[in-house]
């Protein structure tokens, strides 16, 4: 039937690149909230003591969270 009929394939395919592009962009999602989670606990425990005292003897400091730059919150736009 397929191949009686090009325009489902494309259809298909079409479909499938949305899909795999909807599943990229929850995965960048997920490993960023992830990133921003981690960060949050170390800059909590460097905070602790005695912890905090540790910290401060290796030089070790608050990071940072991840932020977007602005304007790159737009999906880029995928010509077909």
């Amino acid at each position: 039937i397929v191949e009686n009929y090009p325009e489902l394939r494309s259809s298909e395919s079409f479909r499938a690149l949305r899909d795999q592009l909807e599943g990229t962009e929850n995965r960048i999602s997920v490993a960023r909230q992830d990133y921003n989670t981690s960060v949050g606990e170390y800059n909590a425990y460097i905070r602790r003591f005695p912890y905090n005292l540790t910290a401060k003897m290796f030089g070790a400091a608050q990071r940072e969270y991840f932020e977007a730059a602005p304007g790159s919150e737009a999906a880029p736009e995928v010509k077909f």
